[in-house]
């Protein structure tokens, strides 16, 4: 029996230490083939190169594995992965390991769920995995992370995706041996306030920080945020048809209300 091909990528760079660790704990079950950015590309969303050419070079990871490096953002990684260096045959796509969390509105600017979402719109189940670090402090263990996207993808493995869906995994950061709950949630509402910081330089010309604080709406039974804050993994099931279904009868009815309409002055 042949093993599946594990398309790895990630949005922190090819140096990151979470993809060399998402790397060795997929390796046990499965061909792995890592096509990363060169430089870290966080928060770029799906973006696409369609401006410049791409550039992709062989490299090593510090374990002195192979690997790709390429000069385009998650997005094009997964591109260039699936038709250049895996030939257009891979059984599965996991991007991470993310260093922080991807919670609730998050995905729209992840470099790392962005990828994962373009494996799937090539029809390859995916995962996006990310680590919750703990306040202000960076990611101490990535461990507990790969442990549980090696579960989770021998599960997505097994068992198969519906096409053109991917699993959005958050797990929170802590030592391996303590183990988590993990929860099938659904996104929670995640905004970010006063986003926009506006500074002066020397010649006293504005410019600006883009930032913000995070603002989590509280009791939302089920959402992923939820779950992490009871200290369990959180896997959200993702789609790429955004569409809001049970608005389409109420903005139909914007054109119905026009049509009956009175159009004609007869009988006044």
């Amino acid at each position: 029996m042949n093993r599946p091909r594990i398309l790895v990528t990630n949005d922190d760079g090819i140096h990151a230490p979470g993809l060399l660790a998402l790397k060795r704990a997929l390796e046990p079950i499965g061909q792995v083939f890592v096509v990363a950015p060169e430089r870290p590309r966080s928060a770029i969303g799906h973006a696409v190169t369609l401006h410049k050419p791409l550039r992709l070079r062989e490299t090593c990871l510090p374990d002195g594995s192979p690997a790709w490096a390429s000069s385009g953002t998650p997005t094009d990684c997964v591109s260039l992965a699936y038709e250049i260096v895996m030939q257009g045959r891979a059984d599965l796509a996991c991007a991470g390991i993310n260093d922080g969390a991807n919670l609730g509105w998050d995905v729209t600017y992840s470099g790392t769920v962005m990828a994962a979402m373009e494996a799937a719109i090539l029809g390859v189940p995916a995962i996006a995995i990310s680590v919750v670090a703990d306040g202000d402090h960076p990611v101490a263990h990535y461990e507990s992370a790969a442990s549980a996207a090696v579960d989770i993808a021998q599960r997505a493995l097994s068992n198969g995706l519906r096409a053109h869906t991917l699993l959005n995994v958050n797990v929170p950061d802590g030592r391996p041996e303590r183990p988590r709950a993990i929860e099938v949630t659904h996104q929670g509402r995640r905004e970010y306030v006063d986003r926009v910081v506006t500074r002066q330089d020397p010649r006293e010309s504005p410019y600006y920080w883009l930032a913000g604080n995070i603002k989590d709406e509280n009791g939302q039974e089920g959402s992923d945020i939820e779950a992490i804050r009871r200290g369990a993994v959180s896997v959200t099931p993702l789609e790429i048809d955004m569409t809001a279904v049970d608005l389409i009868g109420e903005v139909r009815a914007w054109w119905g209300r026009d049509r009956q309409s009175p159009t004609s002055t007869e009988g006044r």
